[in-house]
């Protein structure tokens, strides 16, 4: 299989186990697959649970496992997106989390982990208010699906700087490798800003951009680095927009709702948005599901064009691990 084909990421999960049945016809079980889910149930935090990092490994046809790295589960077994669930906090605001299954080889149930898509609070209960199989797959897509927010000034192939929300479908925008390119698709959604959807805010001149860039968290900004200040071994490299929050120039945009943006070419590119380089939407295994289904059939025949291999080298976090970093990257694209 190509690089495509295989792509490695890593979410922050609960052992279900952690999350467990505080008051209900399940006491004391934790959380778990969809025909075991009572509504109703209330759930409440161990005490002393954490989030551990799951690496997963997605496959070119869209199914996952667990890869090399990970700090829970078994390398190469299996993972099932199970369901989703809809938690109710006493304050009556409702948050999703994704229920994935990890299986042995025969096909036995050995691990179950539990991905909120909001913060989930300690010493909190949360009433079981739904559950479905149906929207899983969309829900962890989007969590992957880069986007804009609104109001960000995207960069036409005649040079004007016009807002995302402005755009429609067949508007010729500037990238950086081929040019002028008409937009395909635009994708909307509002959500609330929490978690895995609170967007990150790269201030004015963080990354010599000319206004703040809002963006989701996994987005990845592009950087020619004109010398190799964070000894990355190479010159064009892409950076998640969550590697750069320092909580002062970059930081975390948590609460209320944001509007997200996502575009769409024939191929994958590197556009620019306030000034500064941005990858367009990515489809591939882990996307796809995000995409209405006329959508994808239509464009069939195109979609094998979008290659997450081909605009740089992606950065790991421990490269950018350091205070100094986004002005680093700054410097480096300067000199």
């Amino acid at each position: 299989m190509t690089q495509s084909d295989h792509h490695i990421q890593a979410i922050t999960v609960y052992r279900a186990e952690d999350f467990v049945v505080t008051d209900g016809a399940h006491l004391g079980d934790g959380m778990s697959i969809l025909e075991e889910l009572v509504p109703d149930d209330i759930y409440g935090l161990r005490h002393g649970a954490k989030r551990q990092r799951l690496a997963l490994k997605t496959l070119g046809d869209g199914h996952f496992a667990v890869a090399e790295g990970s700090e829970i589960g078994m390398p190469g077994a299996a993972l099932h997106l199970d369901c989703a669930v809809k938690l109710m906090s006493p304050d009556g605001l409702t948050s999703d989390a994704l229920v994935l299954v990890e299986v042995d080889p025969a096909q036995t149930i050995s691990a179950i982990y539990m991905l909120p898509l909001a913060p989930i609070q300690p010493k909190t209960d949360y009433t079981l208010v739904g559950m479905d199989r149906d929207s899983a797959r969309r829900k962890f897509a989007q969590v992957a699906c880069v986007s804009f927010t609104r109001g960000t000034h995207i960069t036409m192939a005649s040079g004007r700087q016009v807002p995302i929300e402005d755009l429609t479908v067949g508007d010729r925008v500037l990238t950086r490798d081929d040019g002028a390119q008409a937009i395909r698709w635009i994708g909307q959604s509002t959500t609330r800003a929490v978690g895995d959807f609170a967007p990150i805010v790269i201030t004015a001149g963080a990354l010599n951009n000319e206004n703040d860039l809002v963006v989701s968290p996994d987005h990845r900004l592009f950087v020619y680095q004109r010398s190799d200040e964070i000894g990355a071994g190479q010159s064009e490299i892409l950076i998640k927009a969550r590697h750069l929050v320092n909580g002062e120039t970059v930081y975390v945009q948590d609460g209320g709702f944001v509007d997200y943006f996502q575009i769409l070419f024939d191929r994958h590119h590197i556009i620019y948005a306030e000034g500064i380089a941005a990858e367009s939407l990515l489809v591939d295994p882990r996307t796809r599901p995000a995409l209405p289904p006329e959508l994808l059939e239509k464009l069939g025949g195109l979609l094998p064009g979008h290659r997450r291999d081909s605009h740089g080298l992606d950065v790991q976090r421990t490269l950018l691990d350091r205070p100094d970093a986004i002005e680093l990257l700054r410097r480096a694209s300067l000199r």
